[in-house]
């Protein structure tokens, strides 16, 4: 077997206030060939500022710790460093947690428990645009899908959205690449980014992750198939 070189590994920076907690986790992907840690740190202002240095693909984010908390240093890093995806791990399940990671902008939110295997499967899942969501935290989405007030299911959407780009939704929604999507509608890869970006326009949602659960709430795919 090939060893991944240098560029085709999967960037990692992970953020956590206890230094025990940071070389577990990099001791943990560092086992994997296809994974390189590229920093470890404390707060998210540090985050932020070893983002523009080490260029990582995922940031592997505790939310509550001082100073910047992950919740705030999520929405930054989406908003200045949108090409970042942000894996959130913690200890944290409780409802207006997750909720707020996934408003600010984070591509999946894992509890610290996770199996060695599912944290790098989720790790590598996370950098070729699949959304994680730690089953024991599922429901929390489904609790708030249910409970908003919206039109009947795809009325809205189905308005806003050609054909076409409802069925790039579907399969965006179910955590597929956009190679993948390509491969599935037969479609090239340019076509379907642009396709991607008039559908984030459209809905008026800032990632894919938004634009997922969204998908979910108007009813155009199931929990069970993201």
């Amino acid at each position: 077997m090939t060893e991944p070189t240098a560029e085709s590994r999967i960037r990692v920076l992970i953020c956590d206030d206890q230094w025990i907690v940071c070389e577990g986790l990099e001791a943990i992907l560092t086992t994997d060939p296809g994974i390189e840690v590229v920093a470890t740190v404390q707060d998210g202002v540090d985050a932020l500022e070893q983002i523009a240095q080490t260029e990582p693909d995922v940031v592997l984010m505790d939310l509550k710790m001082p100073g910047m908390n992950g919740i705030q240093a999520t929405h930054e890093i989406r908003t200045r460093y949108p090409k970042v995806k942000v894996l959130v791990l913690t200890t944290y399940g409780a409802d207006e947690w997750v909720l707020d990671a996934i408003r600010s902008g984070a591509a999946g939110y894992l509890l610290k428990g996770t199996p060695r295997e599912a944290l790098i499967q989720a790790v590598k899942g996370t950098a070729a645009g699949h959304t994680h969501i730690d089953p024991s935290v599922a429901g929390t989405l489904v609790t708030e899908i249910v409970q908003q007030t919206v039109p009947p299911a795809r009325t809205s959407i189905a308005e806003l959205l050609s054909e076409r780009e409802m069925d790039v939704l579907r399969l965006l929604a179910r955590g597929l690449s956009n190679a993948e999507i390509s491969n599935r509608l037969y479609l090239s890869q340019g076509t379907v980014r642009n396709y991607v970006s008039s559908i984030l326009s459209k809905l008026q949602v800032a990632d894919r992750t938004q634009a997922a659960v969204l998908a979910l709430r108007y009813g155009l795919v199931s929990l069970s198939e993201l």
